[in-house]
């Protein structure tokens, strides 16, 4: 193919040979193939969404092969084409998010907002963030579901009942099958630890059997993986206030959701837990931790702005 061959001409030649490599959110992929007896590559990026308002208003109703996936109360994930011309046998290039009905937080939650840096003291945690979070307890209908086997039973890994019991499911933000943004979630049964706040000495050993417990599931389930492939983290502030254990591939891209600030590394937890000075009731609820909120959650702007501006909060 001669070099001053139109763009458009040399994308109809292009012979696929393999795939060198995909991002986790399946955005973008690189294909090695031939022009003619030349190696070529073709790099693959989905182009932004249309914010046009005549598109966004018809965006809904021209999603086609609309296939649900799973659903737990109020949320709902679904797979779809986004071409309105596409064969029933074209696979879904969207992956859904359908939230019914939505609250308040939620809207705030996915509004593009500032992000600020926050030390939560012992006092501050035990003052006002602890009854904030006694207050989030009642938005947790959907983790209770998994656990006492009312939705997503298709959906549980690996299972083990009891006082100290746990499951591992898939995350819903995996597509199940790119193995380099495998994303798991551990969910425990017990319902007395929230958060790593939570967490003591007497803690150690259970933390380490689960640790134990998730990996060697993630390898069985998944063989092409192996143990130092994966890591385990939590976060601080997490989303919803029941413990829970985020295990992943080491690929996976590292957002916001496992920036420092955000993710705190499961090992490095047990360490801290281990190390710790006091008996068995020392943990992390005796320690300072720093993170970042958005700047219009309530976190901020009920707390956090107030305490910063001099002023009372009202928990």
């Amino acid at each position: 193919m001669a070099n001053d061959a139109s763009p458009e001409a040399l994308i109809s030649n292009f012979k696929y040979e393999r795939l060198l490599n995909q991002d986790n959110s399946g955005c973008r992929i690189i294909l090695l193939g031939r022009i003619g007896s030349d190696q070529a590559l073709l790099i693959a990026e989905r182009a932004a969404f249309s914010d046009s308002e005549n598109h966004l208003a018809q965006f809904a109703s021209s999603l086609r092969n609309v296939r649900g996936i799973g659903n737990n109360d109020i949320y709902n994930w679904l797979l779809a084409c986004s071409d309105s011309s596409t064969s029933e046998t074209q696979p879904p290039d969207l992956k859904l998010t359908f939230i019914s009905p939505c609250t308040e937080k939620h809207i705030k939650k996915y509004t593009p907002q500032g992000v600020r840096l926050v030390t939560e003291t012992p006092v501050i945690y035990h003052k006002y963030i602890r009854p904030y979070m006694i207050q989030q307890r009642n938005r947790l209908t959907w983790v209770f579901n998994i656990i006492e086997g009312r939705s997503e039973q298709d959906s549980v890994l690996y299972r083990e009942h009891g006082e100290e019991g746990f499951l591992v499911t898939p995350d819903l933000n995996w597509d199940g099958k790119t193995m380099f943004s495998l994303h798991l979630l551990g969910l425990v049964e017990r319902r007395d630890i929230w958060s790593v706040r939570d967490l003591r000495k007497q803690h150690v050993l259970w933390l380490k059997h689960m640790r134990d417990k998730f990996l060697d599931a993630a390898v069985k389930l998944y063989p092409d993986i192996e143990r130092d492939q994966l890591k385990l983290y939590m976060h601080y502030q997490p989303t919803y206030y029941h413990f829970h254990v985020h295990i992943v591939h080491v690929r996976l891209e590292q957002g916001m959701t496992q920036a420092t600030g955000k993710a705190l590394g499961l090992e490095h937890i047990i360490s801290q837990l281990e190390t710790m000075v006091g008996d068995d009731q020392a943990g992390m609820a005796d320690v300072s931790l720093t993170y970042t909120v958005g700047e219009a959650s309530e976190l901020w702007t009920e707390i956090f702005l107030p305490l910063k501006q001099g002023k009372g909060v009202v928990v």
